[in-house]
């Protein structure tokens, strides 16, 4: 049969690579509602909910009884339930009503009135909403640092680059786990160096992040994951009371703590009990509130191939992201995993973050090539960090990141990758040789780099943790070296954990150690010529991307 060449040439497209799949809601592949959702309803008696969603206290499975117990403010409970869904998604998007009256309103909701309200809002009306609803009233974004060796001297490198772009956050993890230790120390130092007051984490087993972090060496944690039905999360080895007291674990250091959900966990795992994923998410972030978490990493995250292949499955994971929002919680709204083969699609499914602005637009831009990111590759990479600032001077958009200089970037690289070399010699760790802070210095990727020796590697990793060493002596190795100013902001990282107040809602530093969080700067947006806006030195600053043509020259 012959073929329309128009066809064949759409059918290699790369949006075509992709995978679809119909609604499919018996196995959970519907996105923003199934026939199987439960509706909306509430008793309350003495305090107590005895009724959630349509289920008897008696038929509770254990994320019901939580979310009863600690989620939901039964005091206003029953009036807020009596607002109809369409009046609260309308609330949203209206300019002249706070977001503090929303939050209010919103308190007293159960999961699948959540979802009913979600559903009245078009795409624009997400947007519209996570505008005014977001915690923090300027935006922020977060880095991936990693690579395929685990090298720390590269993540020293490219943490101090990815600090001096902007980035507020910076995670890693390893291929190999037993490099915790080391990729711990050297983000620490990397980070300081671009830029001081730059949080860091490292994403490792639950036991090891919690004694990094004890330690000094991170100053955030992340990856406390959340599920929306019992099976899975009973797979996980958890429920949400280990989870509320991993949480604590972390608070009682003094670490900022954000959980991770993301919708399509529980149909990968096969256990949705034929929900859909946004009511489903909402139970993981009604849960993530109930235990005291500040803010929540969702938005599918690693598993937005699943909302990716069913109709308005991007919608959804913009409605996940404002019900972080609508809940009081910090928003980190993922992007942090490739999910399309098409340039086009993922930088849509970006635009519905990066526009109206988020608390973290990435939970995870990769700031290294795809090819070294190892949480699996995130939508947007260091190839795309050209792209990326002209998208903000093209709509004059806040994304988070800022122009840099070839000689600046130059600058931090060598000096971050110097520092772990001098720390690494004082501390007794594998020695740093020259060669090797040269090639981090230059290198785009760790195909530009030297090997380094791995076992020599694990064995100082397992060295630091049985030496018990903490962020005072990276302090101390860093002073010792010559390092003075950047032993300060490592120190000065160190007394946050004492202050305390980098753990408020959606907390940042600034390169002064100024906390900036939701409790301090809120989103104040009520509609036109309030809130957020990109003018003044930022705009400038925006504005002053490489290759620009000088009037003066012409």
């Amino acid at each position: 049969m012959q073929r329309s060449k128009r066809i064949e040439v759409l059918d290699k497209r790369p949006v075509n690579l992709d995978g679809y799949i119909s609604e499919w809601p018996e196995m959970g592949f519907a996105a923003m509602n199934s026939p199987y959702d439960p509706k909306p309803s509430v008793k309350v008696e003495n305090g107590i909910i005895t009724e959630l969603d349509g289920k008897k206290r008696e038929d509770f499975d254990f994320i019901d009884q939580f979310i009863a117990d600690y989620a939901i403010d039964t005091a206003r409970c029953e009036q807020s339930m009596a607002v109809s869904s369409l009046q609260i998604a309308r609330m949203i998007v209206d300019i002249n009503v706070s977001r503090k009256e929303i939050l209010e309103v919103v308190s007293g909701i159960t999961p699948a009135k959540m979802t009913e309200v979600m559903n009245y809002l078009n795409v624009v009306e997400l947007m519209m909403g996570m505008q005014k609803m977001r915690a923090r009233k300027m935006p922020g974004n977060q880095a991936h640092i990693t690579n395929l060796k685990d090298d720390p001297v590269q993540i020293a490198a490219d943490a101090a680059e990815a600090a001096l772009r902007g980035f507020s956050e910076e995670e890693t993890t390893m291929g190999v786990a037993r490099y915790a230790p080391l990729s711990s120390i050297a983000l620490l130092i990397g980070s300081q160096v671009g830029r001081p007051g730059v949080l860091t984490q490292c994403s490792a087993e639950e036991a090891t992040e919690l004694d990094l972090g004890i330690r000094g060496l991170t100053t955030y944690a992340e990856t406390l994951s959340v599920y929306g039905t019992e099976k899975v999360f009973i797979d996980g080895d958890d429920t949400p009371y280990s989870k509320a007291f991993l949480n604590s674990a972390y608070a009682s250091r003094g670490l900022k703590v954000r959980f991770t959900s993301g919708s399509g966990s529980e149909v990968l795992m096969g256990s949705s009990e034929k929900k859909s994923m946004l009511y489903l998410e909402c139970r993981c972030l009604y849960a993530t509130k109930g235990a005291g978490s500040q803010g929540i990493q969702n938005g599918s995250v690693s598993c937005i191939g699943v909302p990716g292949a069913v109709p308005g499955g991007i919608r959804e994971v913009m409605s996940e992201n404002l019900v972080a929002a609508l809940l009081g919680l910090e928003c980190a709204s993922s992007n942090d995993q490739s999910f399309s083969n098409s340039d086009m699609r993922r930088t849509a499914r970006t635009m519905l973050q990066f526009l109206p602005g988020t608390d973290f637009i990435f939970s995870g831009y990769a700031a290294e090539p795809n090819y070294d990111n190892m949480f699996a590759g995130s939508n947007f990479d260091a190839e795309d960090f050209d792209d990326y600032n002209v998208l903000q001077r093209d709509m004059q958009v806040d994304g988070g990141l800022r122009p840099v200089t070839e000689a600046e970037v130059l600058r931090v690289r060598s000096k971050a990758a110097k520092a772990v070399q001098a720390v690494f010699g004082q501390l007794g760790l594998t020695p740093v040789s020259d060669e090797q802070v040269e090639a981090v210095t230059y290198a785009h990727g760790s195909h530009d780099t030297l090997s380094r020796d791995v076992t020599a590697d694990l064995m100082s990793a397992e060295d630091v943790l049985k030496r018990g060493i903490t962020g005072v002596d990276i302090v101390k190795a860093l002073a010792q070296t010559g390092y003075e100013d950047v032993a300060e902001s490592v120190l000065n990282m160190l007394k946050q954990r004492v202050i305390g107040d980098y753990m408020q809602t959606a907390a940042i530093l600034d390169s002064k150690f100024n906390v900036l969080s939701g409790v301090n700067t809120a989103n104040d947006y009520m509609g036109p010529g309030t809130g957020y806006r990109v003018e003044g030195e930022r705009w400038e600053e925006i504005k002053r991307i490489p290759h620009l043509i000088d009037p003066a020259d012409i």
